[in-house]
């Protein structure tokens, strides 16, 4: 078998085991170490980071879905709230998606750091919400999904890092905003795969088997393997008591950012 397909499948199974338990979408994990595996490859060095993330993002499209399934099986999906943010997570994800596709790559590999970092951060100091805050209204949901997206197409995270605390925030029970976070991690995906595709368009010196910014043969090795471990997390997660589930989120996020930041210098 060939070495890189054992490496794509190595991320793949990573991916699926923390998406299913965090209701993450894996890019945190796999962002980083796609662009260790694509530098090794000898892919063009002037696409690694764009087309680690946008083969990220397309990888989510898949792992959201098997997550979300697990999830919903076990009732800790919110599909009320689902429903109410993906027109907003459509249009902010294929318009950061656009905008992440035409910058340099040390732009955006910063940017990936500091979203990380700030999501850690977030989610390490437990800040206790207001007990009769709820959901905002259409326009404030429609507002929330529109900025999370957006702001996941530059780190190809799936929402989750965002999304996980917003619903905490507004007294989401933890195990339900990972389960929906899982779910709504797939529209998230699909925007910003359209927007990584369509944004890497006829540029030139890519990979064969690339569309756009998306690099086939990992995508198909890492979509494997994340599919067939997703379920497993889910497990995992449903059997965890949710401050444990902080804690792994917090120093998972650390961990990685402080690995990219450092591979930039």
């Amino acid at each position: 078998m060939d070495i890189w397909l054992l490496g794509y499948l190595a991320i793949g199974a990573g991916v699926g085991f923390l998406a299913g338990m965090l209701g993450i979408g894996g890019g945190a994990l796999q962002i980083p170490l796609l662009v260790w595996l694509f530098e090794a490859q000898g892919l063009p060095r002037d696409h690694v980071v764009h087309l680690a993330v946008g083969t990220g993002m397309a990888t989510i499209v898949f792992t959201s879905l098997s997550s979300a399934r697990a999830h919903a099986a076990r009732g800790a999906v919110r599909w009320d709230i689902v429903k109410s943010m993906t027109p907003g997570i459509l249009a902010g994800g294929l318009v950061g998606s656009l905008i992440a596709s035409s910058i340099p790559r040390f732009v955006v590999a910063v940017l990936f750091v500091a979203t990380v970092y700030a999501a850690g951060l977030n989610m390490l100091f437990e800040r206790k919400p207001n007990p009769t805050r709820t959901l905002p209204g259409p326009a404030g949901v429609f507002a929330a999904g529109a900025t999370i997206s957006g702001v996941s197409a530059f780190a190809a995270v799936g929402g989750a890092f965002m999304s996980v605390p917003f619903m905490m925030w507004c007294n989401v029970p933890m195990i339900h905003a990972i389960g929906t976070a899982a779910a709504i991690g797939f529209p998230i995906a699909v925007a910003g795969t359209i927007g990584y595709v369509a944004g890497g368009w006829g540029a030139v010196g890519l990979p064969p088997w690339s569309a756009g910014y998306v690099y086939g043969p990992a995508l198909v090795g890492v979509t494997i393997a994340s599919m067939a471990v997703a379920p497993l997390g889910v497990m995992v997660a449903h059997r965890t008591p949710t401050r444990v589930l902080r804690k792994v989120f917090a120093v998972l996020f650390f961990v990685l950012a402080t690995r990219m930041l450092v591979g930039l210098w």
